[in-house]
Parts: C-alpha cells; structure tokens; sequence
C-alpha cells in the first residue's frame, strides 16, 4: 500500500527535477509513513511513499526493468502475483524482489497495455517507459486505488491524491462549477470529473496512456460483458461460498498481521467468518473492529459481539459521538474535494481505531452492489408495479402531502421510508431508475437554490448524465442487474470506495475488500438479477450461500448501513458550526446559493419540520473546503504506532 506521483514533461529531453517529485510525494506520508522512493530521468520522475505488507526488506519502488528502461511505481496489492511471477520468470524475465508491484512492471514488458487484464487485486499504477517515452497509468476493476492526473502545457502530473497535485503551480485551482451541481445532488463528484477543472480522475478498469502531450484513456475490464447463465440454486449458492471463501484466503496474503473491520451486517459478517476460519489454518489470530452509537436506532455492536463471540475473534470496539465536529476541520480538508457521505467520521473512526493494533483489515465493500444490498432497489421494483396502475400525477400529490408530515428522529423507520419513497417516484426523472432513491436535490431544489449565475452556469447541462451512461451501458435485459452494473461504475467506485481509501489512508492503514475479488465479481454478473432481489427479499442468493456459514440472527435482520444520526445531531451539538457555515454574509459572498433559501432549509430542519440534513451537510463540506483551498490544512491526529 502505497501513495504515487508521476511527472511526465512534455519535452522529452528534459530531466524532471528530483526535487519537483520528493515536493509532490511528501504530501502523501500518511499513505505510507514507512518508506519513500524516487526516480528521475528524461521526461519523466516517479515517487512513491510505503506502507510495507509484502517482501518488507526488498520491496523498495521505484523497480526498473533489467535493460533500465522501464520503471514503475504501485499502489495497492496484487494478489495473483505469485503466479504470475511463475509465468514470468519461465519466459525469461529476471526479478529483483518478491514484491507484487514488481510483477506489474514484467508483465507490462510481456503483454503491453493488455498486462492489467492480467492483474488481479486493487491497484494503482504509473510506469515509464524511456523506449517510447510514454507515460502508462492503470487503475484496477472496481477503483480501489485512485489515480488523478492534469494534463498542462508543461506535461502530465499524476498522483494518488489531489493534494501531491496542488502543490504545482501548473495546476488550476478553478472550480469545476458543474461538478458542484453534481457534488450537491448526489454527495460525490463522479468520474472523471473533480472538482477541479483542471483535474481529472481515472475511471476504474481503465488505463492511461501518455505521450507528446496527448492523453489516451481505455477500458480493460467491464463487468457488463460478463455472460449470464441459467443456475441452479444449490449450485450458484456453493459457487459464491466458495468464491467468498477463496478470495478471503487469497486477500490474507501479507507479511503483517491484519485485522477486520465488523457491522454485524451480512457482509462483514461473512468476512470475518471466512476470515476466522483461514486464521485458524494458518495459526494466527485476527482482530475484529467494530463502532457503536448510543442513538439505539443507528447501534448495530450487540452483532458484531455475536460474531466475534461465534468465531472466537479478539474483539475491539469504540463508540461514535457528537464530538465529530472535531474532526470536521480536517477531515474536510483531507479529503481534496468535496465529499459528504456522512459515514466519512465512523470510517474513519473505525480505522483510527484498527490502526492501533494492525495495519490492514478486510472489509464487506461491494456485497451490496454486486448481490442487491439497498433499499433502492426494492423501492425500483414497487416503483415499476405502482406506476402501471397511478398516474405520476398521484404520487405528486402524494409527495405534497407528504412533506406536511414532521420526520422521525430515527434512523429509518417506516414514516422516514414512506417518505423518502414517495418524494424519490414523484420528483425523480423516471429514466434514473433507482437513482431517483440515491439523489438528493431534484430540479425544483437546484432552482431555489443557486443564485441566476450559478443557475446560468450549471442547470443547461445533464447532472445525471455519468448515471444515464452506466444505466445504458448494461445491455441485457434484467433490470436488477443494470441496477448493480450503474452501482458498481458509479456509487461504489465514487463514493464507497473513495471514503473507505481517504479515509482508512488518512491513518496509514490498509483496506481489502474481498467481495471486489474478480472472479466474485465476475461471477456475481453471470447470475441473473432475480437470484439477488426477489420481491422485498435483497441479497437472496448471498444469503443462501452463508446459511450454514452465519447464524440466523445476522442473515434475517434488515439492511442498516454505515451512518450517523447527522439529522438529529445538526439540531443539537452540530448546530453552531452549522449556522457559522452557513451564516447569511458567508452565503452570499461566495456568490453561488441564495441565502434565503439556505436560511429557511436550517429553519425548517433546525425546528423539526422537515430532514434536510443532506442538503447542508453538504453545503458546509462545500463551505469548509472551499476555504481550506487557501488556508494551513489542519492535521489529522496519528494513531499510535505510525511515525
């Protein structure tokens, strides 16, 4: 696990300095507080900083090839490399390590563009090659790893983070106004945009190719080419317990020990009970790391206890409290661009939390998306049914009413669901599909919202367009799994995993997500959508395939998600930081929001007439960032045990 920089000149003869990539890598220390590497030659410099798992005295990066006219700098874990340093080395390639990133480097040199199909695991590459003066970037299928990148008039800088890019002054740091609309409706900024204009992110399973100031982008992997087959039940249910279980085995790989991150949710469940079982082969213990809420509505660690209890894990726990706003300051600013995925403070609490006892962890990422997690998807499956039996403009009516009714405090609860149902079917275009559940500023809202300038600049265009495309790209007909296919390209790879890596990175420590396994992707998509969602039952096969795996308590409770009571909290202790963030004169001199419309959104929700939380969170992450652009970033605390 590492944080990459890369600098390629557009002038090919010229020598990058050292001291322009040490610059860019050395805002990257908390990715890897344990070693750093550079290479500079003409055209281009590579850098890296370490966080050590595999081959702990001979894995230092930059590797370079054995003619000295390739080099290669990773971030992340390949967990085929064994074998394909077998495969390798029988072709006559010559390693100098037992390290995976070096495995990327010879496999370039055999198979050319086509090595990253080659590749299993998370990844993030950057390689130079001097024969042809190109600069290569690869990013893996599900977008574990990021990879960002500006292309200037002087050349292309490539880095793990946006802030080893900010620190060059060819950088913009212009605001992409319509990724702010993007930002605001769904609470992340969709690949390739960032927030910069400036800016661009690599889509996962793509590749980047570089050379006399042209940037090329390719897709290598699309899971929406997986073929679908007829399954039998019992069968599939063993194909996908037993992929589970071999991706867990394979994802323990490491010189270190590791941990795992526990909900008590199905997911994290069936990891650690995996994880357990390949721990006992191999006589080791595993660490399970789990956080609680005093809300009883949002608390899932009585769970959690029962599978760390049930498989004999050694169990740590902490609790989250409404003294985040601590860590607002400098979360925000860490994070680059905007993000308010408020689940952002328990992960990272969580893995502040594991950091002290480990420095990687598995985790349940991905088993929604890939086996039919949400609540959307069921909301989706009504949504068809109600609509060939009302008139749109019924469920209009409906959301009026609706929103004359005061929210609960709780978590979910079956008012909060029926309304966020209704107001999802009435005011979501229907071409969104299950999206409409997943957005969070329908046209009327951006309109009240954005100052005639804003509005100028940003309402003529297609914020949904990103979603449009994957929903469109999924050809089969099964309309569970284009559900799962637009999840995967967009909400998993541009929210999910984003908060899981800035945040678990922003304490030096290591996430794997064995559900993101290629062969549990792939086989994820060969099985038609109504083995996963079948009528209001979600996830039907996964938990089919773990009932002889996980206790019956953990398989037949209700989906709660990662979250934290920010409704309730903005009305109570977030409620001063709130009104400073949002104050009128704050508001109004950055010239993109009507004040009276962000003053009546914090009276109606500070009153209790309505949940609006969304919406100003996401307004104070976009206030509080917006600021951090030119001010000291606030330092993070470091867990014990990082230097």
């Amino acid at each position: 696990m590492c944080g990459i920089v890369a600098i390629a000149d557009r002038d090919s003869r010229a020598v990058v300095p050292r001291e322009a990539v040490q610059q860019m890598v050395r805002t990257l220390v908390h990715r890897g507080p344990d070693d750093e590497g550079t290479l500079v030659c003409r055209g281009a410099g590579l850098g890296m900083r370490r966080l050590s798992f595999m081959d702990l005295a001979g894995g230092q990066q930059p590797f370079s090839n054995e003619a000295g006219d390739v080099h290669v700098v990773g971030n992340g874990e390949i967990y085929n490399f064994p074998d394909l340093r077998a495969d390798l080395i029988a072709r006559g390639h010559t390693f100098r390590s037992h390290s995976d990133i070096e495995v990327a480097l010879h496999a370039y040199e055999e198979y050319g563009y086509e090595a990253f199909a080659h590749l299993r695991g998370m990844f993030a590459l950057a390689l130079f090659d001097q024969r042809t003066q190109t600069l290569v970037a690869a990013r893996d299928r599900a977008g574990e790893k990021p990879i960002f990148y500006a292309n200037t008039p002087q050349g292309l800088f490539l880095a793990s983070e946006v802030k080893a890019l900010l620190v060059r002054p060819e950088v913009s740091r212009e605001f992409d106004l319509e990724a702010l609309d993007q930002f605001l409706t769904y609470e992340y900024v969709i690949a390739p945009r960032s927030l910069f204009t400036s800016i661009r992110k690599l889509p996962a399973a793509h590749y980047l190719v570089y050379r006399e100031g042209r940037v090329q982008v390719s897709r290598y992997w699309d899971a929406a080419e997986t073929p679908v087959r007829a399954w039998r039940v019992p069968e599939a249910a063993a194909a996908v317990r037993d992929a589970l279980a071999t991706a867990v085995d394979r994802q323990m790989m490491s010189d270190v020990p590791l941990g795992v991150f526990l909900s008590g949710g199905i997911d994290s469940s069936a990891i650690a009970a995996f994880m357990a079982d390949a721990a006992r082969r191999r006589g080791v213990t595993v660490t399970s790391f789990s956080m609680g809420f005093t809300d009883q509505s949002y608390n899932e660690l009585p769970f959690a206890r029962e599978i760390a209890t049930r498989f004999g894990l050694t169990h740590v726990e902490d609790m989250v409290t409404p003294d985040v706003a601590g860590l607002f300051d400098p979360l925000v600013a860490h994070l680059d661009e905007p993000f308010a995925d408020v689940s952002l403070f328990p992960t990272y609490l969580v893995s502040r939390l594991a950091r002290q006892h480990v420095k990687g962890v598995l985790a349940g990422d991905g088993g929604d998306e890939l086996f039919g997690g949400y609540d959307a998807y069921a909301a989706q499956q009504m949504a068809a049914r109600l609509s060939r039996v009302a008139p749109d403009v019924a469920f209009r009516l409906a959301d009026r009413a609706a929103r004359l009714v005061p929210p609960s405090a709780q978590k979910k609860g079956a008012l909060n669901k029926v309304k966020r149902f209704i107001s999802g079917i009435a005011s979501g275009p229907h071409d969104l599909g299950h999206y409409r559940w997943m957005t969070f500023l329908d046209p009327a809202a951006r309109r009240r919202l954005y100052t005639p300038a804003m509005a100028d600049a940003v309402l003529g265009g297609d914020v949904h367009r990103e979603v449009r495309e994957a929903l469109g790209d999924y050809r089969a007909d099964d309309p569970v799994n284009r559900a799962l296919y637009a999840d995967l390209r967009v909400y998993l790879a541009d929210d999910i995993l984003v908060k899981v890596d800035r945040m678990s990175m922003a304490t030096s420590l290591e996430t794997r997500a064995p559900f993101l396994d290629t062969d549990v992707m792939t086989l994820a998509f060969s099985m038609p959508g109504d083995l996963k969602v079948r009528g209001r039952e979600r996830k039907w096969i996964l938990k089919q395939a773990l009932r002889e795996v996980l206790p019956a308590s953990i398989l037949q409770r209700r989906k709660e998600g990662f979250s934290i009571p920010m409704k309730n909290w903005l009305r109570g202790d977030l409620q001063p930081l709130m009104r400073d963030l949002l104050a009128p004169d704050r508001i109004q001199r950055r010239g993109l929001f009507a004040p009276a419309e962000v003053a009546r959104l914090m009276q109606e929700h500070v009153a209790g007439r309505a949940n609006h939380a969304h919406q100003l969170f996401a307004l104070m992450v976009f206030e509080r960032w917006a600021d951090s652009l030119d001010a000291p970033r606030p330092q993070l605390p470091r867990p014990s045990g990082v230097s």
